[in-house]
């Protein structure tokens, strides 16, 4: 099948993805909506997150609204390509998911918050797919750090996937895996809807609220 007609909801293999490049795209060090950083090094004592929930552009928005988060990026995780471009990515040959690195001091908003935030802005039972964007690139996905926060994940998808079970909703389709690479997108594409505020989001939740954000532990979950 050619690449523009191949079904971009089915994932590629590491064999049949594309090659990329060893240099990373070039984007700026900070943040156009607050100065801080986008890029390494970053203050002590803050984490990094990283979350799919669909179109980045939108997703990224609501992630530096969040009080608490020093600076968010986008880009592309989950995949095989290296240091990918968005046109690549839109092939579905990447294997790539496009993501919101979350940049958080842990001492004002905690990662189960961030898991709230990211539960309840988007449909996370769609599988290849958030709304009218399809491919495997906008499925839902969260790459963890640690065990901690693969911890935390995996116990607020079962918590959400009850709630919106009880309100009819199907399974969490979401990817819950190790971050073993973020690449970053291109630099228009960073706080595009800062710079584009007309421009389009495509992201919308389920209106179910996510019962977790107050110290859920894992173990009862």
């Amino acid at each position: 099948m050619g690449l523009f007609g191949r079904d971009k909801s089915q994932m590629t293999t590491a064999d049949r993805a594309l090659p990329g490049r060893p240099t990373p795209l070039r984007v700026p060090e900070t943040h156009h909506v607050n100065g801080n950083r986008i890029q390494p090094p970053f203050p002590d004592g803050l984490e990094t997150a990283v979350f799919g929930m669909g179109c980045f552009w939108g997703a990224e928005r609501i992630f530096w609204q969040t009080p608490g988060v020093y600076s968010t990026a986008v880009g592309y995780a989950g995949g095989f390509t290296e240091n990918p471009t968005y046109e690549e990515t839109c092939t579905g040959l990447t294997g790539h998911t496009e993501v919101v690195l979350v940049v958080f001091d842990p001492r004002q908003v905690s990662y189960e918050t961030l898991l709230k935030v990211f539960w309840e802005g988007h449909d996370p039972t769609q599988g290849m797919r958030q709304g009218n964007d399809h491919g495997t690139q906008y499925r839902s996905a969260i790459y963890y750090a640690d065990d901690a926060q693969r911890d935390l994940a995996e116990a607020t998808a079962k918590i959400y996937g009850d709630a919106l079970q009880a309100a009819r909703y199907g399974d969490v389709t979401t990817e819950i895996a190790p971050l073993r690479h973020f690449y970053y997108a291109e630099d228009y594409h960073q706080q595009y809807l800062a710079k584009v505020p007309n421009g389009y989001c495509g992201i919308g939740g389920t209106g179910v609220s996510c019962p977790v954000g107050t110290g859920v532990s894992p173990e009862n979950a």
